[in-house]
């Protein structure tokens, strides 16, 4: 609850803006690296070995890394779990190429529901005797079921406000309200690249919505709410067009949990683990990687790097080690393009361009140190909006050398701007 409060305030003080200086190459990375992450944890569940997750029977997790948990799973398949998993993944593939070659009212029944529906016939069959032994226990879905209202409503708890005095508390909110907020903002650019009418999420209001709906949340007893790239690139996929898709969302769910619990108790883990592993190849495509190789190094390391770094650490700290790669390519671009040399015959041309800082001192230099004796030199100041003192000294002690070699130089200034020349 208190660290909706500290949203609301992150919201009305504008940070939404912090969203917008990530570079478009680590945004497809983070999704691409969440794209791997499903995949990854997810496969272990369609092969039905679900003894490395936390399970709601008490029953202890086997702890691992999403490597070794993904390379795990091969030697503990289930084969019914295997079977219905499998069955549901070329269901939705089917079902996406119908619904685009099609369309009609094809395209108004969710492959993903046909999926789930398919996984649980499939499953009641096993149970009737028909084939292959039925997924039991930890391999469905685990809800808590409410026999009547007044046990439904014991589910939700209230805040203690005793541990309002506790520094620890106040730590752990300002952590919350930061992780929830930068990924917020992360997710929302990612997802305004996914969406077909390419909107504009006003960041601030979803950092104060996010706010009020932490706030309700921790009052109710629930978990933190943040925007997250699977729920949003599956509600794209699935054609919605507004933001009340997400309010439909949360009240499906909560109708469903409260009306319908047993049913959903039904479901194989391997038929949800379908749809993500689904979801997950969406937003990892391999032709993602082929076009930013395309695009050079400058945009295709950043990509690759932010993956291995989220896979390594985290979701945070991956995008903050891609954002640093980024900004040291565009510092290498900028370092390279602001100096120009041309040569025609014994006449040379150096334009400085942009930014011409003590950065680009080296290499200023050693374009000046290849002009020849009895050479003409023009350099070009006109289009530069900034340059260094320590750069005009190099100029300086250029033209003082200059007439010893014959050298004859010319220099284009800026025609509003004046620079710090001493001459």
């Amino acid at each position: 609850m208190i660290a909706g409060i500290f949203q609301l305030i992150l919201g009305f003080a504008k940070a939404g803006i912090i969203g917008d200086y990530v570079p478009d190459s680590v945004i497809k990375g983070m999704l691409a690296a969440i794209g791997l992450i499903l995949l990854l944890n997810q496969f272990p569940h369609l092969l039905g070995d679900d003894s490395q997750f936390e399970s709601d029977e008490g029953v202890p997790a086997r702890k691992g890394n999403i490597f070794s948990n993904f390379f795990y799973a091969f030697g503990n398949i289930n084969k019914t779990a295997l079977l219905i998993g499998g069955a549901a993944l070329l269901i939705n593939i089917f079902w996406e190429k119908l619904q685009t070659s099609r369309g009609g009212w094809i395209r108004f029944i969710p492959g993903p529901l046909l999926m789930v529906i398919l996984a649980v016939v499939l499953n009641k069959a096993f149970i009737a005797g028909m084939g292959l032994p039925p997924l039991e226990g930890e391999h469905l879905v685990i809800l808590p079921t409410a026999t009547n209202t007044g046990e439904f409503f014991s589910f939700f708890t209230s805040p203690d406000w005793r541990v309002l005095r506790n520094r620890e508390i106040w730590t752990v909110a300002v952590t919350l309200a930061l992780v929830a907020s930068l990924e917020t903002l992360l997710s929302i650019e990612a997802v305004d690249e996914l969406d077909p009418y390419k909107r504009i999420t006003p960041t601030n209001r979803e950092l104060k919505a996010q706010g009020i709906g932490n706030i309700v949340s921790g009052l109710l007893g629930g978990l933190p709410v943040t925007s997250v790239i699977v729920r949003s690139s599956a509600n794209v996929n699935a054609g919605a067009k507004t933001k009340m898709s997400t309010i439909y969302h949360g009240g499906l769910l909560l109708l469903c949990v409260a009306f319908i619990p047993g049913l959903l108790n039904q479901i194989p883990k391997a038929a949800l683990a379908a749809i993500l592993i689904f979801t997950g190849y969406k937003l990892a495509k391999p032709a993602l990687f082929i076009s930013y190789y395309k695009r050079g190094w400058d945009q295709f390391a950043p990509l690759v790097i932010t993956i291995l770094a989220i896979l390594a650490t985290d979701l945070l700290k991956g995008v903050m080690i891609g954002i640093g790669i980024g900004l040291i390519f565009v510092l290498r671009t900028d370092f390279k393009s602001a100096i120009l040399s041309v040569q025609d015959n014994k006449n040379f041309l150096v334009r400085l361009r942009s930014h011409v800082s003590f950065l680009n001192k080296p290499i200023l230099k050693r374009e000046l140190g290849k002009m020849p004796d009895e050479a003409h030199v023009l350099i070009d100041l006109s289009k530069a909006d900034f340059v260094d003192n320590d750069i005009m000294e190099v100029i300086e002690d250029f033209e003082k050398n200059a007439a010893a070699r014959n050298i004859t130089i010319e220099i284009k200034e800026h025609q509003i701007k004046t620079y710090a020349i001493r001459r």
